[in-house]
């Protein structure tokens, strides 16, 4: 649209107010980054986002435990994460190396398959412009209400592990930590305090000071007891954009969610017994050797209605994915399909060529002398 220069200043003043307009309201509208494990705070004035989160969650029947690696992006130097757990946790770093034995662990299966006859893609088919498709998770005094069970650090990261009463206290102790509770999240967090939950919360700093936080954090490996698989899902309600869920399960048995708490249905990407012998998956998955690996998605985060409770599946049927690269069939560099067309119309047009060479050399052969005359309606002989 023309902006009139008589209305040129006005309207760059409109455009600012509307610019810091935008700011206050992301401020109100999404204070806090949801992710399926928690949420993060970033400090004041400052934005932080959790680019993606890869979660492992280990139950033995009686004690379960999660290993979470966050990738984080923005400009804050410094933010909070707060995790609800239902028992007493004790917290460590974890290995980054079982996240790459995830990965090629689950990795889907590649294999040929060949067709004969052209497909989009192969000549004389060939459309688009040739690019591929998409490829087939010390104790210090508190506020009141909060007792800070333990306090430690662990590489950027500065844990405690709390008891709260109430959200309120929750807050007050994020407050004396130089972090704001979101009204959302207070509200969110009110069931967990109901069932008497704990929390961990995380101060995450970066090692270098004056540098935002950014790229693949050291991952995170919580221990709590546990009378059932839960994963919490509750706090990821206050997103403002959908939300994906990866997350890998570790059991006696392949495991699914008991519901879909709002979400698309969950869909399992793996299943099946890990055969590592050594290295920190096989050391992780002793005493529950299947592996899950379970994918999904959340259009509309404020429709999930609370967190994931992980059930036994019916079966430990194992399960792969495969991505099949189709290729067209050759024979010496040549299509199969061009040389058999080809080949036929040869063959036709020989066959056909025979059978004309014949039959005028038939019509052409003398009759002999003592042959009878021909009928007068028959043809005589070709000179």
């Amino acid at each position: 649209m023309a902006v009139h220069p008589r209305g040129g200043a006005k309207a760059r003043v409109l455009t600012v107010v509307l610019a810091l307009l935008a700011v206050q309201l992301g401020s109100l509208l999404a204070p806090a980054y949801a992710c399926g494990c928690g949420a993060v705070i970033p400090g004041a004035q400052q934005n932080v986002a959790v680019d993606r989160e890869v979660s492992v969650v280990r139950w033995d029947g009686r004690q379960e435990q999660i290993v979470m690696r966050l990738t984080v992006a923005g400009d804050a130097e410094r933010a909070a994460w707060i995790m609800p757990v239902p028992a007493r946790a004790t917290v460590r770093l974890g290995d980054p190396a079982l996240f790459d034995e995830l990965d090629r662990t689950t990795a889907p299966v590649h294999r040929d398959r060949y067709h004969f006859w052209p497909e989009d893609g192969d000549w004389p088919l060939v459309s688009g412009n040739g690019a591929g498709g998409p490829p087939p998770p010390g104790a210090g005094p508190g506020a009141p209400g909060v007792g800070v069970v333990g306090r430690q650090r662990l590489g950027p990261f500065d844990v405690a592990r709390l008891t709260a009463r109430d959200p309120d206290a929750l807050g007050n102790w994020l407050g004396a930590n130089g972090f704001t509770l979101p009204a959302r999240l207070e509200s969110e967090l009110r069931p967990y305090v109901d069932r008497r939950w704990e929390y961990v919360a995380v101060r995450l700093t970066p090692e270098t000071a004056g540098i935002p936080l950014g790229g693949v954090l050291d991952p995170l490996h919580l221990t709590f007891a546990a009378d059932e698989p839960v994963y919490p899902m509750r706090l990821s309600r206050q997103a403002a954009t959908s939300q994906s869920l990866g997350l890998y399960v570790l059991a006696a048995h392949r495991m699914e969610p008991e519901s879909s708490i709002g979400g698309a249905r969950p869909r399992v990407v793996y299943a099946g017994r890990v055969s590592a012998r050594s290295g920190p998956l096989a050391e992780l998955a002793a005493g529950t050797p299947f592996l899950t690996a379970i994918g999904q998605e959340f259009p509309r985060p404020a429709a999930i209605s609370g967190d994931h409770v992980l059930r036994r599946a019916p079966a430990d049927t194992p399960f792969q994915q495969v991505i099949y690269e189709d290729h067209l069939r050759t024979a010496v560099g040549i299509p199969a399909w061009l040389l058999t067309v080809v080949g036929g119309l040869a063959a036709a047009v020989t066959a056909a060529t025979v059978i004309f060479v014949r039959r005028s050399r038939q019509r052409s052969l003398p009759l002999p002398p003592d042959a009878p005359p021909l009928p007068p309606h028959a043809p005589g002989p070709i000179d």
